[in-house]
């Protein structure tokens, strides 16, 4: 079966950056937060700090008991997402890109004019040349080989940081063999007890299953799809639905007060919102949560007709407040999440209200304008007064935003230039 897929994976992705930016932090360890307070979390860290036990999720009061010399620097997704188009125009100099997985990883299809694995491991190579040529070294990636984009990011996981692994057909299961279940794309943690239930605890005993006894444990024909992969079949994974849009916010000390933490709830809904018709979707339900300094937090949710206004949603929010229960305690962290999508194309308007909603979304249709133009947060609703610098743009694992969605000033861009020798 031939080499048909190559995945990239850039090696601690956020810290990386920072480290080809200030040369003063490359080869140190580096921590990326969302926020500058000890009471956030480590969303990045480098490998000299991962090597001390500093990892994704870690607290900082305990990044910094494990490892004293930690460097701490704040989240710039902006910076982030310009390296990541810098280095997709690399990646496309050297060979097509079929799909960008994250902000980090990309697929590649070798099967045109790249399938053979010496002409794969050729361009392999360039791409890591051509990245440290005209990003960085700071810049390293991990890439995999194999016959299908599972198998692929397997083996970038295999060889960290800057590794180059191949895994050939006749080589499965034995290459797979010292890998955990769960490292496999599409086996949660709940599809792994599912497995572990019915005695596939380990990869040597799933990849012996058939490919009715998947059928069954997955309930449908994607345990079929993964029966195939494991054995380096080209099966797509399914396109993902939009299904929420929302955002959140570690509080800096200067906002945890109630009136302040309500405010930033008000600016990321309306976001949200800004999201939520950019991507042409309405939303049936609104979520909203808080976390307070003693551990204590709140949630709810509150459904209505679908909508995308967000003076409707605006008023959803205040009911939503309103149900919230006395907590004495300060507010540390706070978050907003869109539900029960509905696309554009699926939605009915109600016949009665159809006045009010096109003057609506002439309303919405302005603001969002004027937003895209003179950056985000140039026009608000007033419930988010006082804190529109206070939602900043944040990346997820598989989201990657528009800047003009996100950025308060977007004339504010950094021309990135390559490593000076």
């Amino acid at each position: 079966m031939p080499l048909r897929t190559l995945a990239v994976d850039f090696n601690s992705f956020f810290a990386s950056c920072e480290q080809q930016e200030n040369p003063h932090l490359r080869g140190k360890p580096v921590a990326v937060l969302p926020v500058m307070t000890d009471s956030s979390c480590v969303i990045a860290a480098s490998y000299p700090a991962k090597a001390r036990g500093v990892k994704t999720g870690t607290g900082v009061r305990e990044a910094k008991l494990l490892c004293p010399e930690l460097h701490l620097v704040e989240s710039r997704p902006g910076v982030y997402i310009d390296y990541h188009h810098r280095l997709i125009e690399v990646i496309e100099s050297c060979i097509h890109i079929t799909a960008v997985k994250s902000i980090d990883e990309m697929e590649c299809d070798l099967t045109k004019t790249f399938a053979p694995r010496a002409k794969a491991l050729s361009v392999a190579h360039q791409i890591k040349h051509r990245i440290k040529k005209k990003i960085g070294s700071s810049m390293t990636s991990s890439i995999g080989i194999a016959p299908n984009w599972m198998l692929a990011k397997l083996a970038t996981d295999m060889q960290k940081p800057d590794g180059l692994v191949v895994v050939e057909q006749e080589e499965l299961p034995q290459r797979l063999l010292g890998l955990k279940i769960d490292d496999f794309n599409g086996i949660g943690s709940r599809m792994k007890a599912r497995l572990e239930e019915k005695g596939f605890d380990t990869v040597e005993r799933l990849y012996g299953a058939t490919r009715s006894q998947l059928r069954g444990i997955w309930g449908g024909v994607e345990g079929e799809r993964m029966y195939a992969r494991l054995r380096g079949e080209q099966v797509p994974l399914q396109m993902q639905k939009h299904q929420t849009v929302g955002h959140s916010r570690v509080l800096p000390p200067k906002l945890r007060t109630i009136a302040q933490a309500d405010a930033v709830l008000h600016r990321l809904m309306q976001k949200a919102a800004m999201r939520l018709r950019n991507i042409a979707h309405y939303a049936g339900a609104l979520s909203a949560y808080i976390s307070y300094q003693d551990g204590q937090s709140w949630s709810e949710e509150i459904r209505f007709a679908e909508t995308q206004d967000s003076l409707r949603l605006t008023l959803a929010l205040n009911q939503l407040l309103l149900r919230r229960p006395r907590i004495r305690q300060k507010p540390a962290q706070v978050g907003i999440t869109l539900i029960r999508l509905l696309p554009m194309t699926s939605f009915t308007p109600d016949l009665f209200e159809q006045p009010t909603q096109e003057a609506r979304e002439r309303l919405n249709h302005a603001m969002d304008t004027l937003n895209h133009t003179f950056g985000n947060g140039s026009v608000f609703l007033g419930g988010a007064f006082g804190v529109t610098d206070n939602a900043p743009m944040r990346i997820s694992f598989t989201c990657i935003p528009k800047p003009e969605l996100e950025e308060i000033d977007p004339m504010r861009k950094r021309r990135l230039r390559p490593e000076q020798n």
